[in-house]
């Protein structure tokens, strides 16, 4: 009888416990690499250090494939791998990294989250209906964006404010365009290994454009902090993290999971208040909770939608 009570413990603990522990995990880790990019690119260029942490990161998952031996992608799929290299790492995860050398990894975070009112945005410019709460999520969302920047109206007057606040909204931007062309594109090549090979393959053009614009620095000059840093981020935002992010998504119903993207910024700015001394002001506390709220109402909507078109989702 004790042995039928521990079984069936353990297999309750397995099927909800370590599922919402592995959600626990994302949901603080991935909030903490926007704080290790920021310390990151105190030190070094910024897109140097996107370059190596996904050519360690994108080498890492290339070698588990292929020790797999897994099949490489043919034809047309290399097509669609390269386009969302460029879109997801070269420019999104790129141009994020260079936006936190010149904002707050808060900020940062809170753009970053923006994702869903683009596609959104794209999507009504595409022709496509949306519902009504998702109109009403997007104006949320648009104002709380607008009272986070309230408080930050004299900070336009630097150019280097300018310029990280403009590369962080593209780089959300180009994730949007990267989400909607793999939903349009979708295949049956491994997602996984697609995901390693985009991660590799951008590294690569990264490294080119730095080397290219002299804007690399040697590696035996990156001093040890930014070593920690892209180490960090490997491993707890491309590894670990993500490893704990599938296992999430097989085990726990879409709507528990996407919690993570509302608790990410909250952990970014938390701990950039407490590590960096960054502000945390009520403007920024009220507009971000705001803005979470919005997105949260467009990602409700989205998914309602469909689970109408298709209930098996």
């Amino acid at each position: 009888m004790r042995t039928k009570i521990k079984n069936a413990f353990l297999s309750k603990v397995n099927t909800i416990g370590l599922p919402i522990l592995a959600l626990c995990w994302v949901s603080f880790f991935w909030g903490t690499t926007w704080i290790a990019s920021k310390e990151g690119v105190k030190h070094m260029p910024a897109l140097q250090l996107a370059a190596i942490r996904q050519f360690i990161g994108g080498g890492i998952y290339l070698c588990f494939f292929m020790f797999k031996k897994t099949p490489w992608p043919k034809g047309k799929q290399w097509k669609s791998i390269l386009i969302l290299s460029v879109l997801n790492f070269v420019l999104s995860n790129g141009l994020s990294t260079w936006g936190v050398k010149y904002i707050s990894s808060g900020l940062g975070a809170i753009i970053g989250a923006l994702v869903p009112l683009w596609v959104v945005i794209i999507s009504l410019f595409s022709g496509e209906r949306l519902a009504r709460l998702a109109i009403f999520g997007l104006i949320v969302s648009f104002g709380g964006v607008c009272v986070i920047f309230y408080d930050h109206l004299s900070d336009f007057l630097l150019p280097d404010f300018r310029f990280g606040i403009f590369i962080s909204i593209i780089s959300t931007l180009t994730w949007a365009f990267g989400s909607l062309y793999t939903k349009k594109k979708a295949a049956s090549f491994n997602p996984y290994f697609s995901l390693g090979l985009q991660m590799f393959l951008s590294s690569i053009l990264l490294f080119a454009f730095t080397g290219a614009t002299g804007t690399s620095v040697s590696l035996s000059s990156i001093p040890m902090i930014s070593w920690l840093s892209i180490a960090y981020l490997v491993f707890f935002g491309s590894v670990l993290t993500f490893i704990a992010f599938i296992y999430a998504l097989q085990h726990l119903p879409a709507a528990i999971n996407s919690i993570y993207a509302y608790i990410n910024p909250i952990i970014a700015v938390i701990l950039g208040s407490f590590i960096f001394g960054e502000p945390l002001t009520i403007a920024l506390a009220i507009g971000g909770g705001v803005t979470l709220f919005g997105l949260y109402l467009v990602n409700f909507s989205m998914r309602k939608n469909r689970n109408k078109i298709n209930p098996n989702l």
